[in-house]
């Protein structure tokens, strides 16, 4: 099984949209996932996913009922195969955690599309469509990537 941690500042906007949005495609198309998601801040620990980002999981069938916004830890990083970020800041954050990413995990989100870039922050842009078309994307594209390398059951 392919163990995904999604990483944005808080945890409480992109990254659990990527985690449901990812989930929802690995149970419609198949294959061994197991997705989380995580901040790099502890401001938000403990708080719900945002109301806006909720709301635009649930416009499209994805519902993201019981997500509490959690810290990413050292830990994650031995669990985890892929780190993946939203922004090249939370790549920055995470490698400054994890000594540089000796094993290569860490990467952002639309990496693995044609478009390589970061996923702006809607808390601060409040542009919730923009940033799910982009999460969509991504995950769409990391799935695709996924199955290229043989790494889906």
């Amino acid at each position: 099984m392919i163990k995904i941690m999604f990483v944005c500042l808080g945890n409480i906007c992109r990254s659990p949209m990527a985690e449901f949005i990812f989930k929802h495609i690995a149970a419609e198309r198949g294959g061994a996932f197991f997705a989380a998601s995580s901040a790099v801040s502890s401001e938000e620990e403990g708080n719900s996913v945002y109301p806006p980002a909720a709301s635009i999981l649930a416009r499209h069938g994805i519902s993201c009922e019981g997500k509490r916004a959690v810290r990413f830890n050292a830990r994650d990083y031995e669990h985890y195969d892929y780190v993946v970020c939203m922004d090249t800041r939370n790549v920055r954050a995470i490698c400054r955690m994890t000594n540089n990413d000796p094993l290569g995990k860490v990467s952002r989100l639309l990496d693995f599309s044609d478009n390589p870039r970061d996923i702006s922050d809607p808390w601060y842009t409040r542009d919730f469509e923009t940033a799910y078309s982009d999460i969509y994307e991504g995950c769409e594209a990391l799935y695709d990537y996924l199955m290229k390398k043989g790494a889906v059951s």
